[in-house]
């Protein structure tokens, strides 16, 4: 299953909203499928909220960008990606920035996309938003993290 990851996962893998957040995000990280992307979009917010919310300089918050460019496949965000986010958005009331993240994931033909700041169980474009810090996993999360651990005991 092919699973997209918003901003606020990698915001909580730097340690951002403290050790807990930290340790939960890098192991749903950890258990991730090769075939996992972010959007490209997610590097840009990764960015902005290191430097301005965490007070990162501007060369740590580029180091931090890099190593998870280099750690995922990216998709970038195509104009036909854009046009359904601005659908996306004024059908749903969602930020643009959002939608375009979900958008992107759909393009990309992810099943999950890994995100806190969305409901969780939305589903639009065959992705379904799962917030990996919920008290109850959603079932494809569950289903998804349940196969990696089968495949790490082999």
């Amino acid at each position: 299953m092919s699973v997209a990851v918003d901003t606020n996962v990698l915001v909580y893998a730097e340690g951002i909203n403290g050790d807990a957040r930290q340790v939960a995000a890098r192991a749903v990280l950890q258990r991730l499928p090769e075939t996992a992307i972010v959007p490209v979009q997610v590097l840009g917010e990764l960015y902005n909220v290191l430097r301005r919310r965490a007070g990162w300089t501007a060369d740590r918050a580029r180091g931090s960008v890099l190593a998870w460019r280099d750690s995922w496949a990216l998709a970038p965000t195509s104009e036909s990606a854009m046009l359904s986010a601005i659908d996306l958005a004024g059908d749903h009331r969602l930020s643009i920035w959002d939608s375009v993240v979900i958008s992107v994931a759909s393009e990309a033909g992810c099943r999950l996309l890994l995100s806190e700041d969305l409901q969780d169980g939305f589903t639009w474009g065959g992705v379904t938003v799962a917030n990996p810090f919920a008290s109850q996993q959603h079932p494809l999360l569950a289903s998804l993290l349940q196969d990696a651990d089968t495949e790490e005991e082999q």
